[in-house]
């Protein structure tokens, strides 16, 4: 399915949100406002937006602890977001989940997960109900390069062909699980190829190419709900910042990370693209105005926003 020139602006719309989202909250926790860690998609927000725009909004996801980014692309609410990081109690989860926990099920979004490959399992779960209540839906499962050495990765993808389960796989290979390179820990042809060694189609794409994550996103979707089979997508993409905020990027050069921003940047090349198609920077400034603005409010009116109080912060936890 190509994008419509809708579509075009929705997805530089999204990834604009995506980008200054992840911003804001790394200048509030330089500023001491933010507490524990976080893990920060900069430089992966196409994955996120082609994906996400890609489905309907009875679709679900499974996330990762790299996960505001999906969870912004399937429609969250940028100010409950910021509240739940911020412990406040208009958050998603009232201000317990925090970054790696949020959960938004009113958008389909099954919540991100600080295990990993965590998701994974999940995933297939909430395909087989699919199945078994026959509805016309996909769970995509979003995970990481670093998921794929794990147990339950080979137990996802066995159960979803065994079972042919409405689930998207879809891999954000950042090149990075925390400080270890994939091409060092990962065996085989490429992380594609283990899904192919389960009878799953697979496909690697450029996955800061928001337009060709949209497209593969939608059209397997179609396979899927007509084939009845599982499909499995590898997203070649890369993360600017650290694995997380404790991460000092000691294993990779700063020469590569900046490869990366100036060459490969999906925001910048996507920008050059609609340019050359007759989209005007007016339509872009307009768009991006507005989200800087909506990041602005959604932050003022979460610090603003009362914590959960002492009282009643055993309600909705649960051991």
């Amino acid at each position: 399915m190509s994008a419509t020139k809708d579509t075009q602006l929705e997805l530089h719309r999204m990834m604009m949100l995506i980008r200054l989202f992840e911003e804001a909250l790394e200048e509030m926790f330089s500023r001491g406002l933010l507490h524990g860690t976080m893990h920060l998609s900069i430089g992966q927000e196409a994955t996120a937006a082609g994906a996400c725009l890609a489905l309907d909004k009875k679709d679900l996801i499974t996330s990762t602890h790299r996960g505001h980014g999906h969870c912004l692309g399937k429609g969250a609410d940028p100010y409950k977001m910021f509240a739940e990081l911020l412990g406040r109690e208009d958050g998603y989860c009232r201000g317990r989940g925090g970054s790696m926990h949020i959960a938004d099920l009113s958008n389909g979004n099954l919540g991100a997960n600080g295990i990993v490959a965590g998701s994974l399992t999940i995933s297939v779960g909430a395909a087989l109900s699919f199945q078994l209540q026959k509805k016309e839906n996909i769970v995509l499962c979003f995970f990481g390069d670093g998921a794929v050495n794990e147990g339950s990765f080979h137990e996802a993808l066995n159960l979803a062909s065994l079972w042919n389960l409405p689930v998207l796989f879809l891999c954000e290979n950042n090149q990075y699980g925390m400080s270890m390179a994939s091409e060092k820990a990962v065996a085989g042809e490429s992380i594609a190829s283990r899904g192919n060694s389960y009878g799953i189609e697979s496909i690697q794409i450029d996955g800061n190419d928001v337009e060709a994550v949209y497209e593969s996103v939608s059209n397997y979707k179609d396979e899927i709900l007509t084939g009845n089979r599982p499909k499995f997508i590898e997203a070649i993409t890369y993360r600017y910042r650290g694995h997380s905020k404790s991460d000092r990027n000691l294993y990779r050069t700063s020469e590569e990370i900046n490869f990366w921003k100036d060459e490969k940047d999906p925001i910048k090349r996507y920008i050059g693209k609609l340019l050359e198609q007759g989209i005007t920077e007016i339509d872009l400034k307009e768009i991006d105005e507005e989200v800087k603005n909506l990041i602005r409010t959604s932050v003022k009116k979460a610090l603003d926003s009362p914590l959960s109080p002492i009282t009643n912060l055993e309600e909705d936890s649960y051991a």
